[in-house]
């Protein structure tokens, strides 16, 4: 099992065998843009009522050369419809920055750490500037991406990528923080990295404030190649979790 798929059966209780769960932006080729929580790469979608509860309400902004919109997402049945969707040369970012923190024994204590979900969407490789605390962005290559953390390259990490039929590559950043892939495909993909920050800090909750030991960063960058070879066809849509 995947590191990222560790970190998320922790968080959200789900079997072992299960596979990695991800936030991530997808826009239909009409209507705004969606934030889905599942497993992009098995044609999973979580829905409500069932695990897409665990998440608080997704934050959203629309990034374009005229500036930022920023919006509040909607809980649908299957994710959480957004109030915009993303031109040409526009790129969408969400964040869950309200997760609740989850809690786990260590040497006898008991610790608490906050999980931060995050995506982005793309509609060009033209490079960008991050804006989630951990955040790929394209860097100006088709399937060349810089992945940073508080805006400093994060090197040596690893990134997966995928497709709806499960064909998936993973890489790791060099010093710099750039990652690279082949897109053989035509369609969609998902790429995803995680990120932990052993910093203790604190937090202001529904009830006040919350104490931390970690915080356990995922973020991921969905985004469409238009040439390739036809994509394998995606396998039957999985039923959500309860």
């Amino acid at each position: 099992m995947k590191p990222i798929a560790v970190i998320t059966c922790a968080l959200l209780g789900l079997a072992p065998a299960a596979q990695a769960h991800q936030l991530w932006i997808e826009q239909p080729d009409a209507g705004n843009a969606i934030v889905r929580f599942g497993e992009f790469g098995d044609n999973l979608r979580e829905a409500s009522p069932g695990l897409l509860d665990k998440f608080g309400k997704p934050t959203a902004t629309l990034i374009s050369a005229k500036g930022e919109q920023a919006g509040a997402a909607t809980k649908a049945a299957d994710g959480f419809a957004l109030p915009f969707r993303a031109s040409q040369g526009e790129s969408i970012v969400a964040e869950d920055a309200d997760y609740p923190l989850y809690s786990f024994k260590k040497e006898g204590r008991e610790l608490w750490n906050w999980y931060r979900p995050a995506a982005r969407l793309i509609t060009s490789f033209d490079a960008l500037q991050p804006k989630l605390p951990l955040d790929l962005v394209p860097a100006g290559k088709p399937g060349e991406f810089v992945l940073s953390y508080r805006g400093k390259p994060l090197a040596e990490t690893a990134v997966n990528l995928v497709t709806q039929s499960g064909w998936a590559k993973e890489a790791h950043t060099d010093a710099q923080g750039k990652v690279s892939f082949d897109l053989p495909w035509k369609g969609t993909y998902v790429a995803e990295a995680a990120h932990t920050d052993a910093t203790p800090g604190e937090r202001q909750g529904a009830k006040g404030a919350e104490k931390y030991q970690a915080v356990n960063y995922v973020t991921s960058v969905t985004f469409v190649q238009a040439e390739g070879l036809a994509p394998i066809p995606a396998g039957p849509v999985a039923p959500p979790n309860k």
